[in-house]
């Protein structure tokens, strides 16, 4: 059994925080850079332009990129030959959120009680989701998520005969509703299956995976890709201003479900999907 103080999991995380919210991912950033290039309004082109100068002086001054450094989310993969030692898991990953929003600077945007609206002055508590697997490794990914794309997203549970058509009318009615609010170009995470708070998980983590990485599964590429062509068609593009470039890149993760239902989850990421990885 491999033992993790859980002081080396405080100060990961808070320097994951940091990272997160300074530096944006090299997929997402190089998917910009071509996405500029093929832009055909002047305007949006512009704007992308922006978008990359402004991610490149925040990671140059180590600021944030955005002024919303979002509520942290964080997926924990443990193995289950991996014992905390030195006092509580969540104990540790909260003091590190903690920590690293103080040490960078970071907005505290979490309040008490949804209808209180007290802050709690240390963006704590985090989102925390666990999974166990084999070995010894403790894996965390850190995914600060600002509102204005947050709140954009939609889980609908659909009936089976919705079947594919349903799910591609949802997804794109979720992009449209949003419109300019999630600060397009932005990248749609989908859920499909599993029950509703599993689809939503879902699409979340479909947010994480790189963009330039075309899906294992045939059926699921094809899907993501006319996904894409369509919700570009859109012309919402950057910014809400008019373009061919309303989204980077549609990712969708499945999930077996039940014979009565389809559940459909939408997690809109903006332009800077922060997210990052860490182990010990």
């Amino acid at each position: 059994m491999r033992q993790i103080h859980i002081d080396s999991i405080r100060q990961l995380v808070a320097d994951l925080c940091i990272e997160a919210n300074t530096s944006l991912s090299q997929d997402v950033y190089q998917c910009l850079g071509s996405c500029m290039q093929s832009e055909t309004s002047s305007l949006g082109k512009n704007i992308l332009q922006t978008i990359i100068a402004n991610a490149d002086l925040a990671k140059k001054e180590l600021r944030p990129m955005c002024q919303d450094t979002g509520q942290t989310v964080i997926f924990v993969q443990i193995g289950q030959d991996v014992q905390v030692v030195g006092g509580l898991l969540e104990d540790a990953i909260n003091a590190g959120i903690r920590e690293g929003y103080q040490r960078g600077y970071l907005r505290n945007s979490v309040v008490k009680s949804p209808f209180e609206r007290v802050n709690t002055n240390d963006n704590t508590p985090g989102v925390i989701h666990y999974d166990i697997i084999a070995g010894d490794r403790l894996l965390i990914t850190v995914s600060p998520k600002g509102f204005g794309s947050e709140n954009m997203s939609q889980l609908k549970m659909l009936k089976p005969s919705d079947g594919l058509e349903g799910v591609k009318q949802f997804i794109l009615q979720v992009v449209k509703d949003a419109g300019s609010n999630p600060c397009p170009p932005i990248i749609v995470g989908v859920g499909i299956g599993g029950t509703m708070e599993k689809a939503a998980i879902l699409s979340k983590q479909a947010l994480l995976k790189p963009l330039d990485k075309i899906n294992e599964d045939p059926f699921l590429a094809s899907l993501e890709a006319e996904l894409l062509e369509k919700v570009n068609a859109l012309e919402i593009g950057p910014a809400g201003f008019g373009g061919r470039t309303t989204a980077l890149g549609v990712n969708i993760n499945t999930y077996p479900t039940h014979i009565a239902g389809l559940p459909v989850a939408v997690n809109i990421g903006c332009h800077a999907n922060r997210h990052v990885d860490g182990q010990l």
